[in-house]
């Protein structure tokens, strides 16, 4: 072993707050000595990480872009800052992390445990930017000492394109901090059903459907309430400001914190196009909440059908509103059981330790 040291490459301190501390808290208990990489290190969340020691290193580039002189610029980056740190290991989360973090460690001879959060419409679309994507990522993750996976079609999707081997770990996605997010009582049944759109505002995350659907329901059912929580992304601050006067959809912001919005509502709803795995969901569940979500990778493994809430199919509007229907004309107590349902099921299939395990059974074997 060289030194103790583990380098994390992530594209932002806010993703590895709300979903990976307890990683990093692990590996630090354990005595390593870690550095964090990131485009934000200036973030109020990264306090957190040098409270508990860590070194945050401000490494800039556009987490979207598709410079090839930027991102032979982040690899040459991330190939020095491994030469100076020498760790034991290099943790890459995300896309550019992933690829050029790992290309660093190939040519560093590092070992490298990736993690890929979700494929993204790249890969999954076929085509010449299919191709192009794919040959980076074998490039960036092919020779990882591991790479873990967040759902099982993304795994599959990297083995047969060889991406992955065989050997590649399935993990239940970030998994949910089962302390943090308790379960919550469900609402008094005071006749308002209550739906709530957790998200940045995206075309793939379904908020079109989500906004459709809400105009289609509030015509039929006026005692329910559809709530957005989340950054409003580009075309869709129009959409959101005409809904929201027209009393179709009420907008909460934004918010560091879901839980109590999450238990102020008899729902939640997240119709989007693909996940690695959605967080969303899992929270809610966690909290106690039925969820209705999109029948696609990171999505259907998150809900037993009519148990924990609804499958829909993506991108279709006549799906989510016939699955919002049936969810209101359930019983209340029915509402309540597959909350609680939702809530065992993250207890036994995604709690968050199962991943810190993972983690450091693979460090300590390096």
């Amino acid at each position: 072993m060289n030194n103790h040291t583990i380098l994390i490459l992530t594209n932002s301190i806010g993703g590895l707050h709300s979903f990976r501390k307890e990683v990093v808290k692990a590996i630090v208990d354990a005595g390593y000595k870690v550095y964090i990489s990131v485009p934000d290190a200036d973030n109020s969340k990264a306090d957190y990480f040098r409270e508990i020691g860590c070194r945050v290193v401000q490494t800039t580039f556009n987490r979207r872009g598709v410079n090839p002189v930027a991102d032979l610029k982040l690899m040459l980056t991330y190939r020095k800052m491994i030469r100076q740190l020498k760790p034991v290991a290099v943790l890459t989360y995300t896309i550019k992390p992933n690829i050029y973090g790992g290309m660093a460690c190939r040519l560093t001879h590092t070992p490298q445990l990736a993690n890929v959060t979700g494929l993204g419409d790249a890969v999954e679309n076929g085509g010449w930017l299919q191709k192009l994507t794919v040959a980076l990522y074998k490039m960036g993750i092919s020779k990882a000492r591991r790479v873990f996976f967040q759902n099982q079609s993304n795994r599959s999707l990297c083995v047969r394109f060889g991406i992955a081997r065989e050997d590649s770990v399935l993990l239940p996605g970030s998994g949910v901090n089962l302390k943090h997010h308790t379960y919550q009582e469900y609402p008094k049944d005071e006749g308002k059903v209550r739906f709530l759109f957790i998200g940045r505002m995206l075309k793939d995350k379904g908020i079109e459907e989500y906004f459709e659907a809400a105009k289609a329901i509030r015509q039929n059912y006026p005692n329910t309430e559809f709530q957005t929580l989340g950054n409003v992304e580009g075309p869709f601050h129009a959409r959101l400001d005409e809904l929201v006067k027209e009393g179709v959809v009420k907008h909460l912001g934004t918010t560091s914190d879901v839980r109590p919005y999450i238990g102020a509502v008899e729902c939640t709803v997240m119709p989007s196009y693909h996940e690695g795995m959605s967080n969303v969901n899992l929270e809610s569940a966690a909290n106690g909440r039925p969820v209705i979500t999109t029948d696609v990778p990171g999505c259907r493994e998150t809900v037993d059908d009519g148990v924990t809430g609804y499958l829909v199919d993506a991108k279709s509007l006549d799906s989510l509103i016939a699955a919002i229907e049936k969810f209101i004309a359930l019983p209340y107590s029915e509402k309540v059981l597959m909350g609680q349902e939702g809530r065992k099921k993250v207890e036994r299939e995604f709690d968050r330790e199962i991943v810190v395990k993972a983690y450091m059974e693979e460090i300590a074997a390096i």
